[in-house]
């Protein structure tokens, strides 16, 4: 019997110390940072064993019953029952059925020992004889108690179930201290032959139930026995962190345990607070998430959440769209290289990038602009053509290197294959890797990277970001009134104590993030689909916030964050806008880039030529079989084009200050804006193909 006890030879047998620890779960064990079990993962596939249970903590009802069942006179002999041994021969004269007459004791001994084991045809006259000698050494080597304590938790129950802790687990979902009389006969029941179809476990246990003069009655004994043998074995309802498991558990031989670094109340309370926002978002079409929570201090991962209990898919490492998750790490290369300050003003309007592909033209989520705002309000709002425009100021090539410093190993390809995107959270990153990039702004810039295990000192951390910018994206990302633009003043991103949190949305909603963190911790969550399907008008603040901010509210009950303190170089300054497009306002800048007035230059929004952004020249685009004809559009799209005016193949549109949606048609087109004066300032050939609507 594998990982049960040491073989014992019919003149020798084991002491009670050195059967319990030669025995083996079949399970290795994962435990949080305290030591307290946390998920179970088999190993041993030949039987299912659990815990070795000590007799004063299983329930007395159960030895009571065994005993009734297999050997009422064993307070009485010495380890065989040579009366019983003696009927039960002579019974057997008369019976074309065998009765035998093993003992709890001689039962164990053949438990300790494969040589007593029965073959096919039953026991051999010699097997019988050693049992019999066996049995006696154990008597008079070992206590009652001690024989009842070991038998219990290696003889075998029902199919695969080994032992009285996989027993009541199994088949009750209880621990064995909880059993009760009726459950107690149910198990003593099976011990004669644990594969006897249900109908036959109930009527010995309604045999039993009367001997031990139990309350219950036969029918009720047998509805618990169907549904105690019809249930899964060892069903446990929703695993803690199998994800965990799986990674520090695989390979492990059974019966042994590993310390993580998880923290088991943080790690069931992430999970819980994830599946009831999912359940609150099913009307959506979200259906997945995930949830990692790190310590700031040494990367240990407190809860690592794979997914909500319903798929295998590990939700923390798979790879899905950042969106705008990755703006904080542009404007803090900015302003580390002093491109930028967090009150420059970025121009939050229509505009087009070259590339080789043709016009790359950013939009914002809701499709407006705002004009003129300061480098605060573009990132706390999550603007997207401001961040666009930095990443042109900071070079694509130098964003994408500082990305990858900061632990985002899954950008593989070149910085060129993602294109100025990058600044929208085009690539594609794990909740585990993009969430210990926050953890490294709340470290001032320093990287290291997670861990699940404590493996000794802590990694040598690295400077990967400047320590005063770092500071400054903080601040920012801590700062209600600058987000307010976007998401207004009342939100999930606004705790009663210090944090800083950003979310970010994937394109055609697929991916749903919020990332931040507090002065001791670093939040991630992610929710959508593992199938790639868009969700139903989700945002950051109505998707993943709430987890984020449910679990950050757990982390800091009782123990508030408190804002970090600005590094050496970080000065605070009073700063106006002139003209006032933000009131004054004391503002952070790196020493040496601070200013007391942010002017805007009269004339500088029209720096930029008059131009067609979209479609550009030698665009073919497609009608889409899929979208009914009247809901298509192609929105025209121009930079600089005040006071002009759309012409499509001579024929004007509409002003050309707004974008203009245009249903499409098959054919070759020219569009032009043209002045007042009916002269054309730009124009572009582009061509529409499919079938006429």
């Amino acid at each position: 019997m594998s990982g049960v006890a040491p073989a014992c030879a019919a003149s020798s047998v084991p002491t009670p110390e050195q059967v319990r620890a030669a025995y083996r779960s079949s399970e290795s064990v994962l435990l949080d940072r305290h030591g307290v079990p946390v998920q179970s993962l088999r190993i041993d596939m030949q039987a299912r064993r659990l815990d070795w249970v000590a007799l004063a903590d299983i329930s007395p009802a159960l030895p009571a019953a065994i005993l009734q069942a297999e050997d009422q006179r064993f307070y009485e002999h010495g380890g065989v029952d040579w009366s019983a041994a003696a009927k039960a021969a002579w019974d057997n004269l008369f019976r074309t059925r065998p009765r035998g007459a093993s003992t709890i004791t001689m039962q164990l001994a053949a438990l300790l020992d494969p040589a007593l084991q029965p073959h096919s045809k039953g026991r051999s006259w010699g097997q019988k004889w050693d049992q019999i000698q066996a049995a006696r050494e154990l008597d008079a080597g070992w206590t009652k108690p001690q024989i009842i304590e070991a038998y219990v938790n290696l003889v075998s129950f029902r199919g695969e179930l080994q032992g009285v802790d996989a027993a009541s687990r199994g088949l009750f979902g209880k621990a064995p201290s909880g059993l009760n009389l009726t459950e107690s006969a149910i198990l003593a029941s099976l011990l004669r032959a644990p594969v006897a179809a249900p109908r036959l476990v109930s009527q010995r246990a309604c045999l039993l139930a009367h001997e031990l003069r139990m309350p219950a009655t036969c029918a009720d004994i047998e509805l618990r026995t169907a549904i105690a043998l019809g249930r899964p074995q060892l069903a446990s309802g929703i695993a803690p962190a199998p994800q965990v498991a799986q990674q520090l558990l695989a390979g492990m031989a059974a019966g042994q345990s590993v310390r993580s670094t998880l923290d088991s109340d943080v790690q069931r309370f992430a999970q819980g607070a994830l599946r009831q926002q999912l359940m609150a978002l099913t009307a959506r079409n979200v259906n997945d998430g995930a949830v990692l929570v790190l310590d700031n201090a040494s990367g240990g991962v407190l809860a690592y959440v794979g997914n909500a209990g319903g798929a295998e898919v590990d939700g923390v490492t798979a790879l899905r769209q950042a969106g705008s998750t990755l703006k904080p790490f542009l404007y803090e290369l900015a302003l580390e290289r002093r491109l930028l300050t967090a009150a420059s003003l970025m121009d939050d309007s229509s505009f087009g990038i070259a590339t080789g592909a043709g016009t790359y033209a950013p939009q914002n989520y809701d499709k407006g602009f705002k004009g003129y705002v300061s480098v605060r309000t573009s990132l706390a709002s999550s603007l997207n053509v401001p961040a666009v425009r930095t990443l042109v100021m900071t070079g694509l090539d130098r964003f994408y290197a500082r990305l990858r410093d900061v632990g985002l190993s899954s950008l593989t390809e070149s910085a060129d294959y993602y294109g100025y995107s990058l600044a929208l959270g085009s690539a594609e990153v794990s909740l585990l890797e993009l969430t210990n990039a926050y953890r490294t702004l709340a470290k001032g810039g320093l990287y290291a990277p997670a861990r699940l295990v404590d493996k000794g000192a802590l990694a040598k951390p690295v400077r990967v970001q400047d320590a005063r910018a770092s500071f400054i994206i903080g601040d920012i990302l801590a700062d209600r009134g600058a987000r307010s633009t976007t998401f207004g003043l009342k939100n999930e991103l606004a705790t009663t104590f210090w944090s800083a949190v950003k979310t970010g949305t994937s394109k055609d909603m697929r991916d749903n993030w919020c990332i931040g963190y507090s002065d001791r911790y670093t939040v991630g969550v992610w929710v959508g689909n593992f199938d790639g399907q868009s969700m139903w008008d989700v945002s950051g603040v109505t998707g993943a916030a709430p987890v984020w901010r449910d679990v950050m509210d757990y982390l800091h009950h009782g123990q508030p964050s408190r804002a970090p303190a600005a590094p050496p170089g970080v000065v605070k300054r009073q700063v106006a806008y002139q003209p006032a497009l933000e009131p004054a306002r004391a503002e952070w800048f790196l020493a040496g880039t601070e200013t007391p007035v942010v002017a805007l230059v009269q004339g500088s929004d029209s720096s930029q030529p008059p131009a067609i952004v979209y479609p550009a020249t030698g665009s073919v685009i497609a009608i889409d079989p899929d979208i009914p004809a009247d809901r298509e559009r192609v929105v025209f799209h121009a930079q600089a084009a005040q006071g002009l005016t759309w012409r499509l193949n001579g024929k004007p549109l509409a002003g050309a200050s707004t974008d203009y949606p245009w249903a499409p048609q098959p054919g070759s087109y020219e569009l032009a804006l043209v002045d007042g004066a009916d002269k054309v300032v730009a124009s572009s050939r582009f061509q529409v193909r499919g079938n006429a609507r």
